[in-house]
């Protein structure tokens, strides 16, 4: 059985980020982004909240991460 995506923290998000090979967080205008190659993702901004499913996924596709080796990575 599949594992489901999850609500993550921010420190979370970033973490696994690193694990799958991003540089960063930078601090660039209003937004933070990370870096791998010439691939900048940009990511929210660390608030209190948890980072929800549906812009967990957005930024997974744009950073061209699967959902397999996304949920690998677990803290």
């Amino acid at each position: 059985m599949a594992r489901r995506l999850t609500p993550v923290s921010w420190n979370s998000l970033v973490r696994r980020l690193h694990h799958l090979g991003f540089q960063g967080p930078y601090r660039g205008g209003k937004h933070y982004f990370v870096t791998k190659g010439d691939l900048r993702l940009t990511i929210p901004n660390p608030h209190a909240e948890d980072i929800g499913v549906p812009l967990l996924k957005e930024i997974l596709a744009r950073g061209h991460i699967s959902r397999e080796e996304w949920l690998k990575w677990h803290d």
